[in-house]
């Protein structure tokens, strides 16, 4: 935790020394960062808790264990759409920073 806190600081005095849209530029990536991990880390959580529950629901019942793994297979998909939007918004404020004039 500590490490992290420490890189978290390095990159905020990167973006505090910068002046005008440079600074923005820089929050943006900070900004960008922290928002495609966050997503990355729910979106993890979110297929390990599916992967679980299917696993789950095939010890339980063998039988219904390819309708649980295409069930399963939507619900990663959908998950994973998620992260990939979250992607998406990154590159914009990269490539077509909408916040720069």
């Amino acid at each position: 935790m500590k490490k992290l806190l420490f890189v978290f600081f390095a990159l905020a005095s990167v973006a505090f020394a910068a002046e005008g849209s440079e600074m923005l530029l820089s929050y943006s990536a900070i900004a960008a960062g922290v928002g495609l991990g966050l997503a990355a880390l729910g979106g993890a959580i979110g297929m390990g808790n599916t992967a679980s529950a299917t696993i789950s629901g095939m010890a339980r019942n063998p039988g219904v264990g390819g309708k649980l793994m295409t069930t399963m297979f939507i619900a990663l998909a959908m998950i994973e759409a998620q992260v990939i939007y979250a992607l998406v918004v990154v590159f914009i404020l990269f490539y077509a920073n909408p916040f720069v004039g």
